[in-house]
C-alpha cells in the first residue's frame, strides 16, 4: 500500500473528517491514479484511506478515516446501499431523485440521478472511475433497474486529468425519459440535458413557488434562465396569469414548451424567449414592464473561491436589475449554484444589488437544494445552492 505523508499540521481538517487533501498539503509520497493510498500525518499517524489523483488540486479524496477498513468492493457495495436507503427518510415528492451525491454520501467524486426507471450516473473524480465497473453493479444490484446513462461529461472531470465519457454501461433505449414532481410531469434527455438531464436539487423550490403563486396570487411571472420551464410549470399550476420565460438554449425551451402541453396548461399564457438574460432584463426596464414575482436560477458562475469576485459582478448586476423589474410587494427568487460563493457572501451581494437599485426587500426565506443533495456535519461544501426569497417593500 502506497503512502502520502502530510505537511506539519495540515492534518486537521482530515482529523474532523473532511475529505480533500489539497496537493499543497503532501509532504511526500503518492501513487496511481484512483489508487487508495494510506494518509499519514507528519508523525507517521494514520489518518485516512484516500484516492490519489494526481492530476487534481484536490490530490486525494478520503473514503474511510477507519484504518481497519479495506478499501474494496466489499466496501464500495456497502456504501451504495447506505446512500440509496438514506432516500427513502427524506419523504421526496418524485420519482426523480439524487441516490448518490458524492462526498456528502462517502463515495467522493460519484453522482447518481434516478429518472424513474433509468439510472444516470457521474464518475467526476480519479477513484470513482478507477472503482467504475463496482460501482455499476452496485447500483444495479441495490435498485432492481437495468439501464444505467452515464454523464462523465462535466467539467469537473478534466480537473482530474480524465477525458470525458457517456454512453449506456447497462441498457439501452431511448434516452428521453419522463419523471413524477409534485402533481406535475417532466420530460428529460439524458443524454444531451445539463448536469444528468434535469436539476433535481430545486424540486422544493419548485414546490415552493407554486405554494407562493398561489397564495399570493401573482399574475405577471418572469423566469429567467428557465432551462425545460421547471419554475414556468409551477408558477402556471399555481395559477399565473402569464409567465415570461428567458434562455439562451433553443432546445431547452422547445423542451419546457413540451413540458407545459405535457401538464396540459395553457400555451397561451406563457411567452418564450431565446435571449440573453441581462440585455432582456435591461430592455424591459427602458419598457416600462414590471413582474409580480421574478426567478433568478443563473448557471454556475463561480465554481471555486478563486472566481468569486467576478462571479459576485455578474450575480450583483442581475439581481440589480431584477429587483428594479419587481413590483412593491412582489417576490424574488433567486439563486447561485457556484461553490466559491457562501451563503452570506450571497447574500451580501444581493443586498448590495438592492442598494444601487434602490430597493429593500424582506429575507422572507432562505433556500437550498432538495434533502436528497444533502451536506453533512464533516463536509459543508455539500451546501453549493443558496437561495433567497426577497419580498419587495
Amino acid at each position: 500500500m502506497k503512502t502520502i505523508r502530510l505537511k506539519e499540521g495540515k492534518e486537521r481538517s482530515l482529523a474532523r473528517r473532511h475529505p480533500w487533501i489539497f496537493d499543497s498539503a503532501i509532504a511526500k509520497g503518492g501513487g496511481d491514479a484512483g489508487e487508495t493510498v494510506r494518509v499519514e500525518s507528519h508523525s507517521g499517524q494514520f489518518l485516512a484511506w484516500a484516492a490519489f489523483s494526481p492530476a487534481s488540486k484536490i490530490r486525494a479524496r478520503a473514503w474511510s478515516f477507519d484504518e481497519a477498513q479495506r478499501i474494496d468492493a466489499a466496501f464500495l457495495d456497502s456504501a451504495c446501499e447506505r446512500a440509496i436507503a438514506a432516500r427513502s427518510r427524506f419523504g421526496l415528492s418524485s420519482d426523480g431523485v439524487r441516490l448518490v451525491h458524492g462526498e456528502s454520501d462517502g463515495l467522493p467524486g460519484f453522482i447518481v440521478d434516478r429518472y424513474g426507471d433509468t439510472l444516470v450516473a457521474q464518475f467526476l473524480a480519479a477513484g470513482a472511475e478507477r472503482w467504475k465497473a463496482v460501482l455499476t453493479q452496485a447500483l444495479l444490484r441495490h435498485t432492481g433497474l437495468s439501464r444505467l446513462y452515464e454523464r462523465s461529461d462535466a467539467n469537473a472531470r478534466s480537473l482530474e486529468g480524465l477525458p470525458p465519457s457517456t454512453g449506456w454501461l447497462a441498457g439501452e433505449g431511448a434516452t428521453e425519459v419522463s419523471i413524477r414532481e409534485h402533481d406535475w410531469r417532466f420530460t428529460i434527455d439524458i443524454a444531451t440535458g445539463h448536469k444528468t438531464g434535469f436539476y433535481l436539487d430545486q424540486r422544493d423550490s419548485r414546490g415552493k413557488f407554486a405554494a407562493y403563486t398561489r397564495r399570493l396570487g401573482f399574475q405577471r411571472v418572469l423566469n429567467c434562465y428557465c432551462y425545460t420551464g421547471g419554475f414556468t410549470v409551477a408558477a402556471l399550476a399555481g395559477g399565473a396569469a402569464h409567465v415570461t420565460s428567458i434562455d439562451s438554449s433553443a432546445p431547452a425551451l422547445e423542451r419546457a414548451r413540451a413540458n407545459l402541453a405535457l401538464n396540459g396548461m395553457d400555451a397561451a399564457r406563457a411567452e418564450f424567449l431565446d435571449a440573453d438574460v441581462n440585455a432582456s432584463l435591461r430592455r424591459f426596464i427602458e419598457e416600462g414592464r414590471s413582474f409580480d414575482a421574478i426567478v433568478l436560477d443563473p448557471p454556475k458562475l463561480a465554481p471555486t473561491a478563486a472566481h468569486a469576485e467576478r462571479a459576485a459582478r455578474a450575480y450583483k448586476d442581475i439581481n440589480r436589475l431584477a429587483l428594479k423589474l419587481l413590483e412593491p410587494g412582489g417576490v424574488l427568487f433567486t439563486y447561485s449554484c457556484s461553490g466559491g460563493i457562501g451563503a452570506d457572501l450571497f447574500h451580501k451581494i444581493v443586498a448590495s444589488a438592492g442598494a444601487d437599485a434602490g430597493v429593500d426587500g424582506y429575507i422572507g426565506e432562505r433556500l437550498g437544494a432538495a434533502p436528497d443533495h444533502p451536506m453533512t456535519l464533516a463536509f459543508p461544501e455539500g451546501e453549493y445552492l443558496k437561495g433567497l426569497v426577497v419580498v419587495r417593500k
